[in-house]
C-alpha cells in the first residue's frame, strides 16, 4: 500500500475516532451515554441527558472531527484525501478505543462534506435541517442528507467525491438498519420524545 494512501487514512481515522458525546457527559457529570437511550455516542444521543448545551457541543465536534482531517488532507494529501474521508467517518462508527463501537457518522459526514468544499457541505446541511425541521426525526434526516450529499458531490464535490460520498453512504444507511425498520412500522422516536 503507498504510504500516502496509510497515513491520509491513519488521518482520518484518528481524528473520527474521538469519542466527543462520551467524553463531554463524563466531564460534565452526566454519566456513561452508552447507559442511555439508544446507547449512541453521538449527539442525538446525548441530548437525551436532557442537556441541549451537551448536545450542541457534541454535535460540533463531530462536525469538526470530519472536517479537520479532511482540510489537512487537501494540504498534505489531496491525492488521497478520499481516504481520510472515509476513515474519518469509519473511525467514528468503530472507534478502536470503544471496542469499535461508535457513532453513525452522519455529523462526521457533514464535516467530511464541507472539508471537500463548501457548496456540498450547504447541500448536506440544508438537507438535513430541513427534513428535521419538518419531520423531527433525526435518523430520517440525516439518511436523507447522506444521500443527498452524495447525488451533489457528482457536481460539486473534487473527483474522487461521488464514489467516497457514495460508499460512506452506504455505511451510514446500513448502520441505520434498526431506524429504517422502526420508520417502517411508524415507531421512530421524534426529537424532544422520550425513546
Amino acid at each position: 500500500m503507498d504510504v500516502n494512501v496509510l497515513l491520509a487514512a491513519l488521518l482520518g481515522y484518528a481524528f473520527g475516532s474521538i469519542p466527543f458525546g462520551l467524553i463531554l457527559t463524563k466531564l460534565a457529570g452526566a454519566g456513561d451515554v452508552r447507559s442511555i437511550g439508544s446507547g449512541n455516542i453521538g449527539a442525538t444521543n446525548v441530548l437525551r441527558t436532557g442537556n441541549k448545551g451537551l448536545a450542541a457541543a457534541t454535535l460540533l465536534l463531530d462536525l469538526a472531527k470530519g472536517f479537520v482531517p479532511v482540510w489537512l488532507a487537501w494540504q498534505y494529501f489531496p491525492n488521497d484525501l478520499g481516504w481520510t474521508a472515509l476513515f474519518a467517518v469509519i473511525g467514528h462508527c468503530f472507534p478502536v478505543w470503544l471496542k469499535f463501537k461508535g457513532g453513525k457518522g452522519v455529523a462526521t459526514n457533514a464535516g467530511v462534506a464541507f472539508g471537500m468544499g463548501l457548496p456540498l457541505g450547504l447541500v448536506y446541511a440544508g438537507v438535513w435541517i430541513a427534513m428535521l425541521a419538518i419531520f423531527r426525526i433525526s435518523s430520517l434526516a440525516g439518511m436523507t442528507a447522506v444521500v443527498a450529499s452524495a447525488l451533489a458531490a457528482i457536481h460539486f464535490g473534487p473527483t474522487i467525491g461521488p464514489q467516497v460520498m457514495g460508499l460512506i453512504a452506504v455505511l451510514i444507511i446500513a448502520l441505520h438498519h434498526e431506524n429504517i425498520g422502526r420508520l417502517l412500522k411508524g415507531e421512530e422516536p421524534k426529537i424532544g420524545n422520550k425513546k
